[in-house]
């Protein structure tokens, strides 16, 4: 099928969106185009077997195997889905064989490992942070910014809410965000409730076409996503954080993931990477 999608199957015996995110990164080298089908719970032999049909079926219907990334834990499952019609990537074999030589000790090859994780002390800061960061989206609340981890700034359409949002539920970090307003800018000054929390700022920034672009598809035709009102919003924001020596990132072309890497480093936070 030259000029279809090429069928990806993500088969695991849990959520697999671990899985589907790392097949995502694997097949974004490659400039073709990829329908992510995914399998979560596979967890018994009849369950194996229907994705092995599944698998069969779309060969036989595109004539060319579909990709097939597997993270199943139970050998004997693995064992079926291998027989499947499909080019098999077994990616904790991949990479668990290596590490057990490696740390000298057996894995635990237990399913549905990550569900433990439910009781832990990280996984319920990480429950925190998201419930902090919905109550100080946009603004919404000045309560206990003492407790942020990060106050992420810029004016409208720039990604603060997504950003956020992944920073908490990915790495449990309590991050505020406010929106930069035409007040601020004729005063001259960040919102007065930031004043005391400025090493924690971060700015976000964008061109102005992508903006104008991203503020036409929910306000089209209007002053906020007229050109000219995103060129001066984004010159008088610059100049604002320039003066106040925030540090900023350009999200035009940025992920969400890159944007929030770009965070993380700034912040040098203890929970996340080397910076």
């Amino acid at each position: 099928m030259p000029n279809e999608a090429r069928i990806v199957f993500i088969v695991s015996d849990g959520t697999g969106i671990t899985a589907e995110n790392f097949s995502q990164s694997i097949l974004a080298q490659f400039e073709a185009t990829f329908k992510h089908i995914r399998v979560p719970f596979v967890d018994n032999v009849d369950k194996a077997h229907n994705v092995v049909s599944s698998i069969n079926q779309a060969a036989a219907k595109y004539g060319v195997q579909p990709i097939v990334f597997t993270a199943l834990v139970n050998s004997a499952l693995n064992t079926i889905v291998d027989k499947a019609n499909g080019l098999i990537l077994e990616m904790l074999q991949t990479f668990v064989a290596p590490l057990e030589e490696a740390l000298g000790m057996k894995s635990t090859h237990a399913m549905n490992r990550l569900h433990h994780n439910a009781d832990t002390e990280a996984y319920k800061n990480r429950i925190k942070a998201i419930n902090y960061s919905l109550a100080h989206d946009d603004g919404q609340s000045n309560q206990n910014l003492a407790e942020a981890d990060v106050i992420l700034i810029g004016i409208s359409r720039v990604g603060k809410t997504p950003t956020s949002l992944y920073l908490a539920m990915q790495y449990g970090l309590k991050a505020a965000n406010y929106p930069l307003i035409p007040e601020d800018f004729e005063r001259g000054q960040l919102p007065k409730d930031l004043a005391p929390f400025r090493q924690k700022i971060f700015g976000l920034m964008i061109d102005a076409e992508r903006l104008s672009e991203i503020r036409n598809e929910c306000r089209p035709s209007s002053n906020y996503a007229k050109l000219e009102n995103c060129r001066y919003e984004i010159n008088e924001a610059t100049a604002m954080m320039k003066k106040q020596s925030i540090p900023w990132v350009l999200t035009t072309s940025k992920s969400i993931e890159e944007i929030a890497a770009t965070v993380l480093q700034a912040i040098k936070s203890n929970k996340t990477i080397l910076g």
